[in-house]
């Protein structure tokens, strides 16, 4: 998951670890639980950091600045920032 993160992959390990360490000694389910669901809606941010900076590199590539690009740009960012 880490290696495509702008602090590089030892970075984000680094700090994937201190965060479950964090953590070890929680025993009440309902908190596990909850840690869990936190750590889930972490993957999808960064995996959709991930796909919004991928698509921003094809777009930069293959196509050249007009009206209809951007406003179809802009709709696909706010579909992102809704996941």
């Amino acid at each position: 998951m880490g290696k495509e993160y702008p602090g590089g992959s030892k970075w984000f390990h680094d700090r994937l670890k201190i965060a479950f360490s964090k953590n070890k000694d929680v025993q009440d389910p309902n908190q596990i639980k909850q840690l869990i669901a936190r750590g889930e809606f972490v993957v999808k941010e960064i995996e959709a950091l991930y796909s919004l900076r991928k698509y921003r590199a094809m777009k930069q590539r293959y196509y050249e600045k007009d009206d209809e690009i951007v406003s179809a740009t802009q709709k696909f960012e706010e579909s992102v920032k809704k996941m």
